[in-house]
């Protein structure tokens, strides 16, 4: 086992490539504590969709076992960095640890639901997308109920985003094995998918768009978006989540849902 000291010069990558061809022990131990920045990253970029249901603590705890997996399963073979193979595998972590936790209230996906179905009907009936109050007096809610709902709906909706889009990418079990890499059919489906969002993203108000970019992009959080716009972080949320219900809808369209 080689000493602490000897890796002090030595890069994340030289230390990487060592141990994948002495799978020592030590380096794996160096090469997690160098990447656990990763996993913090996500943590707090996803935060959304484990807020009401886990401690940030937790959520590490389970991006530090797929950093492990990531190390041990990376091929430096494949036409990818290893920092977005690590990405992708703590990403599908933390969903697959959301999924496992069923945190969603029946009344909250009801609710979601009945403003996806409200939302689409005018899109159709107007032929554009639908104002707010438009859409709250479809369900009968005055505007502020509306916002609330909004709000109650925004992790809801975040967490159906991130699902699909993993959904939408091939499934997490297909890019452990790698086979999202280096397949074509994988590589064009997610040109095409990035096509789809850009698309999408390009027809949102320009106040969703910002928000999206300072939360996907920027990782800030609601707070610090807030006071960018000066706008309340209950209104921050209710943009946020008439942006990702959007994005989602054009998802499920193009996966033909």
């Amino acid at each position: 086992m080689i000493s602490e000291k000897a890796y002090e010069t030595k890069t994340n990558e030289e230390i990487l490539s060592n141990f994948l061809q002495t799978r020592d022990p030590g380096m794996k131990q160096e090469l997690v504590l160098r990447y656990s920045y990763l996993v913090k990253t996500i943590a707090m970029q996803m935060r959304g969709v484990y807020i009401s249901f886990a401690e940030m603590d937790d959520i590490v705890n389970e991006g530090i076992i797929a950093l492990m997996g990531a190390i041990d399963k990376f091929d430096s073979d494949r036409n990818v960095k290893f920092v977005s193979y690590a990405s992708l595998r703590i990403r599908g972590a933390i969903i697959d640890f959301a999924r496992k936790q069923d945190w969603a209230p029946r009344s909250v996906r009801k609710m979601a639901k009945e403003i996806d179905n409200a939302t689409g009907e005018l899109y159709i009936e107007l032929g554009r997308s639908p104002t707010e109050g438009e859409v709250a007096a479809k369900l009968g809610l005055d505007i502020e109920k509306y916002r609330k709902a909004l709000a109650d709906t925004s992790l809801y909706n975040m967490f159906s985003l991130d699902a699909l889009l993993e959904e939408s990418q091939g499934g997490f079990s297909e890019m452990v094995d790698g086979r999202y890499f280096d397949e074509p059919s994988q590589k064009l489906q997610k040109a095409e998918l990035y096509k789809v969002l850009k698309e999408a993203i390009e027809t949102l108000k320009p106040k969703e768009q910002m928000v999206i970019s300072l939360y996907y992009r920027k990782e800030l959080n609601m707070k610090e978006i807030a006071k960018i716009l000066e706008v309340s972080e209950p209104r921050i949320s209710q943009i946020q989540s008439n942006a990702i219900r959007h994005l989602r809808k054009a998802l499920e369209k193009y996966m033909g849902r």
